[in-house]
Formats: C-alpha cells, sequence, structure tokens
C-alpha cells in the first residue's frame, strides 16, 4: 500500500514517505487537529491480515512505547484499525 502526499487517514494528511520494509511503511505526516508532524506506519497485508500477528506486532510495543517519557524517545499517541488496516 504505497500512500501518496496528501491522502488523508483520518486526522492525518500524508506529507512524504519515509521507508518500508518487512513490518510496513512508515509515512511523515500532519496530525491535522494538533497541527503537528508525526510518522504513521502501515503494516504489510500479509500481517495485517492475521489478527494474531497484527496484535503482536503492534498493540504491545504501542502500549509499551506510549508509558515512555523520555525526551530522547517518540511517544506514541494513537493506533487504530480502519477498514482492518492497522495504522
Amino acid at each position: 500500500m504505497s500512500l501518496q502526499p496528501g491522502v488523508r487517514l483520518g486526522p492525518y494528511e500524508i506529507l512524504s514517505a519515509l521507508g518500508a520494509g518487512g513490518m510496513g511503511e512508515v509515512y511523515k505526516s500532519r496530525d491535522t487537529r494538533l497541527d503537528r508532524v508525526v510518522a504513521i506506519k502501515i503494516l504489510p497485508d500479509t500481517l495485517a491480515a492475521d489478527p494474531q500477528s497484527a496484535n503482536a506486532s503492534t498493540a504491545r510495543p504501542v502500549r509499551s512505547r506510549s508509558s515512555i517519557t523520555r525526551t530522547s524517545a517518540c511517544s506514541t499517541t494513537s493506533a487504530s484499525t480502519p477498514a482492518r488496516r492497522i495504522w
């Protein structure tokens, strides 16, 4: 799933691609609610199609990262599953 600049995922607007690999694609995006730059990760179809794999590769790490408050670490602000895609 390649997303083009300008595409919107809920309140997030895709600005550019940052990278891609076996665990998904990452995009530089703008949170239109808070007017700040964020990173959005989209899982590949192979992981998104298997709920156990998707949960193992996103939900637990998201919960762990969301509790970190160091200035040198990025924060996780949300995780969503629109139309069976995790972002």
